[in-house]
């Protein structure tokens, strides 16, 4: 999903309402049929864990490196208390977004986009059901936002809900899904997701990394396939 809109319009109003870091006025917040308003301050700390939110700071924790950073919402949580299952999980994830061999490194070693990249891995510790990504273009160099748009794609083909807020309208629209615009705090366009588009792109990109395998590549996918 995409929420868009010029500055002021209210998209991190209405992203802070989706896991009540602000309370509606009115109307109410539903996921998965759970009225969040109606969450004792115990249900909904446990909710939020299936919440996740991507900054556009990215947030990270300048003293500790890759694998640290993305240890630490697990240690938080008291996730499976043994510090070598969190390290190979946040292994995982590094791998996930195209870093771990950074796992050492440490935030202010890496460009803006490896670090935002580093929070995308740290943002999905918790297995979560939904990824709130608040203008994770904002603070990466122009030529990465595709790039960083294309992430957040494939964490969304893992099965989890990915809302994208940003201003940039072409960018988010080049990816067919469900696009909301917002002025002035209100919703003025809610464009549907165009699911034969979807396709289309899924099948470019197929047919694009079949093309960088090569013949013998694909020929060993297929009889692996098989």
């Amino acid at each position: 999903y995409g929420i868009i809109g010029m500055s002021g319009a209210g998209k991190s109003t209405l992203v802070r309402c989706i896991n009540l870091l602000e309370r509606p006025t009115e109307g109410s917040v539903v996921i998965d049929g759970v009225e969040m308003e109606k969450l004792t301050p115990a249900q909904l700390r446990q909710r939020r864990r299936e919440i996740t939110m991507i900054f556009q700071r990215f947030n990270l924790l300048m003293q500790r490196n890759c694998l640290a950073n993305v240890c630490f919402p697990m240690e938080l949580s008291g996730l499976r208390g043994e510090k070598k299952w969190r390290e190979q999980r946040a292994l995982e994830l590094l791998d996930i977004v195209g870093l771990k061999d950074k796992a050492k490194a440490y935030p202010d070693t890496l460009s803006g986009g490896e670090q935002q990249r580093v929070a995308v891995a740290r943002a999905l510790a918790h297995g979560p059901k939904l990824v709130i990504a608040d203008e994770p273009t904002g603070n990466i160099d122009p030529e990465l936002s595709l790039e960083m748009m294309e992430l957040l794609e494939r964490v969304s083909e893992m099965g989890i809900t990915v809302v994208v807020v940003t201003h940039e309208h072409e960018l988010v629209r080049q990816f067919h899904q469900r696009v909301v615009t917002l002025k002035k705090g209100r919703i003025i366009s809610d464009v549907p997701a165009d699911k034969e588009a979807i396709r289309a792109r899924a099948e470019r990109k197929e047919r694009l990394f079949e093309t960088e395998l090569g013949p013998a590549d694909t020929a060993e996918k297929e009889a692996a396939t098989v």
